[in-house]
Protein backbone atom coordinates (compact mmCIF):
# COMPACT_ATOMS: atom_id res chain seq x y z
CA UNK A 1 0.00 0.00 0.00
CA UNK A 2 1.23 3.77 -0.77
CA UNK A 3 3.17 4.94 2.02
CA UNK A 4 4.08 8.85 2.07
CA UNK A 5 6.19 10.81 4.71
CA UNK A 6 5.41 14.31 5.81
CA UNK A 7 5.87 17.29 7.92
CA UNK A 8 3.41 19.06 10.22
CA UNK A 9 3.79 21.84 11.31
CA UNK A 10 1.77 22.38 14.61
CA UNK A 11 2.96 25.62 16.13
CA UNK A 12 5.72 28.26 15.86
CA UNK A 13 6.06 27.13 19.59
CA UNK A 14 5.90 23.76 19.47
CA UNK A 15 7.38 22.99 16.14
CA UNK A 16 7.08 20.18 13.52
CA UNK A 17 5.66 16.75 14.07
CA UNK A 18 6.38 13.40 11.65
CA UNK A 19 3.87 11.83 10.01
CA UNK A 20 2.77 8.92 7.73
CA UNK A 21 -0.27 8.81 5.05
CA UNK A 22 -1.18 5.23 3.91
CA UNK A 23 -3.91 5.56 1.63
CA UNK A 24 -5.66 3.46 -1.49
CA UNK A 25 -6.34 4.63 -5.20
CA UNK A 26 -9.57 5.34 -4.22
CA UNK A 27 -10.10 6.39 -0.16
CA UNK A 28 -13.81 6.16 1.16
CA UNK A 29 -12.73 8.32 4.16
CA UNK A 30 -9.48 9.91 6.28
CA UNK A 31 -8.76 9.04 9.35
CA UNK A 32 -6.14 10.96 11.93
CA UNK A 33 -4.11 8.27 13.88
CA UNK A 34 -3.08 9.21 17.08
CA UNK A 35 -0.59 6.74 19.38
CA UNK A 36 -0.93 6.04 22.65
CA UNK A 37 1.32 7.33 25.92
CA UNK A 38 3.73 4.14 25.64
CA UNK A 39 5.13 4.55 21.57
CA UNK A 40 4.74 6.51 18.64
CA UNK A 41 3.22 6.31 14.95
CA UNK A 42 6.12 3.38 13.69
CA UNK A 43 4.98 0.44 16.83
CA UNK A 44 3.85 -2.65 14.85
CA UNK A 45 0.31 -2.10 16.12
CA UNK A 46 -0.16 1.21 14.46
CA UNK A 47 1.52 0.28 11.64
CA UNK A 48 -0.41 -3.10 11.27
CA UNK A 49 -3.95 -1.16 11.77
CA UNK A 50 -2.87 1.94 8.97
CA UNK A 51 -2.36 -1.09 6.88
CA UNK A 52 -5.41 -2.88 7.10
CA UNK A 53 -7.60 0.06 6.89
CA UNK A 54 -5.95 0.83 3.98
CA UNK A 55 -6.70 -2.15 2.39
CA UNK A 56 -10.16 -1.46 3.35
CA UNK A 57 -10.01 1.75 1.66
CA UNK A 58 -9.78 4.08 4.84
CA UNK A 59 -6.78 6.32 4.26
CA UNK A 60 -5.15 7.34 7.80
CA UNK A 61 -2.79 10.35 8.56
CA UNK A 62 -0.86 8.74 11.65
CA UNK A 63 1.31 11.24 13.13
CA UNK A 64 3.92 11.55 16.22
CA UNK A 65 3.10 13.14 18.96
CA UNK A 66 5.79 16.00 20.23
CA UNK A 67 7.30 13.81 23.12
CA UNK A 68 7.08 10.51 20.89
CA UNK A 69 8.67 12.71 18.24
CA UNK A 70 11.58 14.15 20.64
CA UNK A 71 12.12 10.34 21.85
CA UNK A 72 10.88 11.47 25.86
CA UNK A 73 9.10 9.03 27.83
CA UNK A 74 6.56 11.27 29.30
CA UNK A 75 3.16 12.26 27.63
CA UNK A 76 2.81 15.87 26.24
CA UNK A 77 0.41 18.20 28.28
CA UNK A 78 -3.31 17.94 27.28
CA UNK A 79 -2.77 21.57 25.66
CA UNK A 80 -0.07 20.24 23.47
CA UNK A 81 -1.60 17.10 22.25
CA UNK A 82 -4.52 19.14 21.37
CA UNK A 83 -3.30 21.24 19.01
CA UNK A 84 -1.33 18.82 17.39
CA UNK A 85 -4.37 16.89 17.10
CA UNK A 86 -5.53 19.99 15.51
CA UNK A 87 -2.74 20.35 13.13
CA UNK A 88 -3.00 16.66 11.96
CA UNK A 89 -7.35 17.34 11.05
CA UNK A 90 -6.33 20.10 9.58
CA UNK A 91 -3.00 18.69 7.32
CA UNK A 92 -6.11 15.73 6.33
CA UNK A 93 -8.78 18.19 5.26
CA UNK A 94 -5.70 19.73 3.06
CA UNK A 95 -4.63 16.44 1.39
CA UNK A 96 -7.81 15.25 0.81
CA UNK A 97 -10.92 18.15 0.76
CA UNK A 98 -12.83 16.21 -0.59
CA UNK A 99 -13.24 13.01 1.73
CA UNK A 100 -14.80 12.89 5.34
CA UNK A 101 -12.75 13.38 7.83
CA UNK A 102 -12.25 11.03 10.87
CA UNK A 103 -10.25 11.62 14.31
CA UNK A 104 -9.04 8.00 15.53
CA UNK A 105 -6.48 7.13 18.45
CA UNK A 106 -5.03 4.42 20.23
CA UNK A 107 -5.68 4.75 23.94
CA UNK A 108 -4.20 8.31 25.18
CA UNK A 109 -4.17 9.30 21.68
CA UNK A 110 -8.34 8.91 21.57
CA UNK A 111 -8.89 10.47 24.61
CA UNK A 112 -7.20 13.71 23.72
CA UNK A 113 -8.79 13.62 19.97
CA UNK A 114 -11.86 13.71 22.24
CA UNK A 115 -10.89 16.32 24.62
CA UNK A 116 -9.92 18.77 21.37
CA UNK A 117 -12.84 17.75 19.85
CA UNK A 118 -15.11 18.86 23.23
CA UNK A 119 -13.77 21.52 24.00
CA UNK A 120 -13.54 22.49 19.70
CA UNK A 121 -16.09 21.71 17.91
CA UNK A 122 -15.91 21.25 14.14
CA UNK A 123 -17.97 20.43 11.47
CA UNK A 124 -15.44 19.32 9.23
CA UNK A 125 -15.28 16.17 11.31
CA UNK A 126 -17.17 13.46 11.27
CA UNK A 127 -16.72 10.97 14.38
CA UNK A 128 -14.40 10.14 16.72
CA UNK A 129 -12.78 6.30 16.41
CA UNK A 130 -11.23 4.94 20.06
CA UNK A 131 -9.41 1.60 19.81
CA UNK A 132 -8.66 1.32 23.20
CA UNK A 133 -10.74 4.09 25.21
CA UNK A 134 -8.79 4.72 29.21
CA UNK A 135 -10.90 5.05 31.27
CA UNK A 136 -9.06 4.99 34.49
CA UNK A 137 -5.84 3.72 35.52
CA UNK A 138 -4.78 0.19 36.18
CA UNK A 139 -6.06 -1.02 39.30
CA UNK A 140 -8.32 2.22 40.27
CA UNK A 141 -11.82 1.69 38.29
CA UNK A 142 -13.50 5.10 37.59
CA UNK A 143 -15.41 7.27 34.86
CA UNK A 144 -14.07 10.40 35.65
CA UNK A 145 -11.80 10.65 32.77
CA UNK A 146 -15.05 10.11 30.24
CA UNK A 147 -16.50 13.41 31.80
CA UNK A 148 -16.01 15.70 28.86
CA UNK A 149 -17.85 12.88 26.67
CA UNK A 150 -21.17 14.70 27.13
CA UNK A 151 -19.61 17.51 25.07
CA UNK A 152 -18.67 15.75 21.82
CA UNK A 153 -20.94 16.88 19.38
CA UNK A 154 -20.05 13.77 16.35
CA UNK A 155 -20.72 10.20 16.60
CA UNK A 156 -18.63 7.83 18.50
CA UNK A 157 -16.82 4.37 18.47
CA UNK A 158 -15.77 2.74 21.00
CA UNK A 159 -13.86 -0.76 19.99
CA UNK A 160 -12.77 -2.13 23.69
CA UNK A 161 -11.18 -5.89 25.11
CA UNK A 162 -12.87 -7.22 27.84
CA UNK A 163 -9.96 -7.76 30.04
CA UNK A 164 -8.66 -4.20 29.21
CA UNK A 165 -6.80 -3.10 32.40
CA UNK A 166 -7.38 0.48 31.70
CA UNK A 167 -11.59 0.41 31.11
CA UNK A 168 -13.60 -2.05 32.89
CA UNK A 169 -16.32 -3.22 30.67
CA UNK A 170 -19.17 -2.65 33.20
CA UNK A 171 -18.19 1.09 33.31
CA UNK A 172 -17.22 1.43 30.08
CA UNK A 173 -21.05 -0.08 29.16
CA UNK A 174 -22.60 2.33 31.60
CA UNK A 175 -20.60 5.43 29.88
CA UNK A 176 -21.73 4.65 26.21
CA UNK A 177 -25.50 4.15 27.71
CA UNK A 178 -25.27 7.76 28.57
CA UNK A 179 -24.09 8.95 25.39
CA UNK A 180 -26.35 9.45 22.47
CA UNK A 181 -23.98 9.48 19.71
CA UNK A 182 -21.75 6.60 21.08
CA UNK A 183 -21.28 3.00 19.88
CA UNK A 184 -19.89 0.13 21.93
CA UNK A 185 -18.09 -2.72 20.49
CA UNK A 186 -16.74 -5.51 22.84
CA UNK A 187 -14.03 -8.02 21.67
CA UNK A 188 -14.29 -10.74 24.12
CA UNK A 189 -11.13 -11.61 25.29
CA UNK A 190 -8.56 -9.17 24.18
CA UNK A 191 -6.97 -6.72 26.67
CA UNK A 192 -5.85 -2.70 26.35
CA UNK A 193 -3.20 -3.89 23.61
CA UNK A 194 -5.96 -6.00 21.68
CA UNK A 195 -4.19 -9.15 22.40
CA UNK A 196 -6.35 -12.02 22.79
CA UNK A 197 -4.19 -15.71 22.28
CA UNK A 198 -3.77 -16.38 19.53
CA UNK A 199 -6.64 -14.49 18.20
CA UNK A 200 -6.06 -12.23 14.88
CA UNK A 201 -7.63 -8.94 15.91
CA UNK A 202 -6.52 -6.09 13.60
CA UNK A 203 -8.96 -8.07 11.22
CA UNK A 204 -11.74 -7.55 13.52
CA UNK A 205 -11.14 -4.01 14.81
CA UNK A 206 -10.95 -3.49 11.02
CA UNK A 207 -14.20 -4.81 9.92
CA UNK A 208 -16.12 -2.77 12.77
CA UNK A 209 -14.45 -0.23 12.06
CA UNK A 210 -15.57 -0.14 8.25
CA UNK A 211 -19.04 -1.37 9.14
CA UNK A 212 -19.71 1.86 11.67
CA UNK A 213 -17.95 4.04 8.78
CA UNK A 214 -20.13 2.86 5.94
CA UNK A 215 -23.38 3.67 8.50
CA UNK A 216 -21.73 7.61 9.02
CA UNK A 217 -20.66 8.51 5.47
CA UNK A 218 -23.55 6.76 3.78
CA UNK A 219 -25.17 10.32 3.41
CA UNK A 220 -22.81 12.51 3.92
Amino acid sequence: MPTKSISISVSPEIGKVSAILVAPSKPTCILTLAHGAGAGMQHVFMENLSAALAAAGIATLRFNFPFAEQQKKRPDSPAVAHKTIEAAIDKAIALYPELPVFAAGKSFGGRMSSQYLSANPRKDVKGIIFFGFPLHQPGKPGIDRAEHLQQVKVPMLFLQGTRDTLANIDMMEEVCDGLKKATLVKFEGADHSFKAGKKEMIPLLVEATQKWLAKKTKNL
